[in-house]
């Protein structure tokens, strides 16, 4: 039998007409959450009942019986503290559990029945059916799930292999193995796919730069194509220009056929060839007074012999550009 105070103040929690009333309004209801409650009691005496307003997610409000207390799993762990209130259309509607953890007594994350809020999930209640449902058997489903895999302590590798052993005592048993089993390979799966993903977007990120490179080489790769483009429209312009040219005043000129490069530029006459003469004197003088000036600069020698060098240099140019200037009427070059 359930202790005598639980039972009082079930059975005046459940009479109270006013200023709380509970919200199951249906009698047989009443009495059905009383068979419940008190046999629930009586099987875990450490559980104590009590009411309260609870707030559903949609933010409904209502007021229900609960029981709460520290749970028995088994004598090498420590008890779980859980309270289990009667949903308002119980049992038609499963009770809903919740874990109390604390800041020094987290819930183990990814457990297969309880998320870190403390709420708790399984089978049993996922499955609940009002003709054969209650919460004495919801509590000692409990108890051999926590057994399984403890909410607040690490599973040890006895307790791991526990869900796969294959000897399964009963059917309800052998869904929430499967469901623990279910839940360990999908955390693993979840965990690599999470690394994999990582993994891609570093490469992803990679090939993003990659492509910003090669969008780079193309842009470039493609303005000169246009520059080479328009270089060649030029040299073609000048080279119908030139063969224009030619076709005017070719007959005028004598061109070396013999395959030579140097008899190419030949002198038709004497004159010619003293102007060829001297214009290349004049420009290997400007060649040899810019070197002089570099080397001036350098103090590779002394301005003295500079200017030494210049004058004679000079004197000579003088000499090469007045015959050019003699000669220039007279010649085609």
């Amino acid at each position: 039998m359930a202790p005598q105070p639980s039972i009082r103040f079930v059975d005046a929690a459940l009479s109270r007409t006013s200023p709380c009333v509970l919200s199951y309004r249906n009698t047989d209801q009443k009495w059905l959450i009383r068979q419940h409650l008190l046999s629930l009691l009586q099987e875990f005496p450490t559980l104590s009942p009590s009411t309260d307003t609870f707030v559903h997610d949609d933010g409904t409000t209502v007021y229900l019986l609960n029981v709460s207390g520290s749970l028995l799993v088994t004598h090498a762990t420590p008890t779980v503290p859980l309270t289990i209130w009667l949903h308002q259309d119980y049992p038609n509607a499963p009770p809903i559990v919740f874990l109390s953890p604390t800041p020094t007594n987290p819930i183990l994350p990814h457990h297969p029945f309880v998320d870190p809020s403390g709420v708790t999930t399984s089978p049993y209640l996922q499955t609940w059916h009002y003709t054969h449902s209650n919460l004495s058997d919801l509590t000692h489903n409990l108890v051999c799930l926590f057994a399984h895999q403890h909410p607040f302590i690490s599973p040890s590798r006895s307790f791991i292999r526990r869900f796969t052993n294959p000897s399964l005592v009963s059917k309800v048993e052998a869904i929430d193995r499967l469901f623990g089993a279910l839940h360990c390979d999908m955390v693993d799966l979840n965990s690599k796919a999470v690394q994999e993903i990582q993994e891609l977007s570093k490469v992803q990120a990679q090939l993003v730069d990659r492509a910003h490179v090669a969008k780079t080489i193309l842009v470039g790769l493609e303005h000169e194509r246009t520059s080479l483009k328009q270089r060649v429209t030029e040299l073609t312009e000048e080279s119908d220009v030139l063969l224009n040219w030619l076709k005017v005043n070719g007959s005028n000129y004598v061109v070396g056929t013999s395959g030579d490069e140097i008899e190419a530029f030949e002198a038709s006459d004497e004159d010619s060839r003293i102007m060829l003469d001297c214009v290349a004197e004049d420009l290997a003088i400007e060649d040899c007074i810019y070197e002089l000036d570099r080397t001036v600069a350098e103090g590779v020698v002394t301005f003295d012999q500079y200017m030494k060098q210049i004058r004679s240099l000079a004197r000579e140019q003088f000499f090469h550009r007045a015959t050019q200037m003699k000669l220039r009427p007279q010649t085609s070059v």
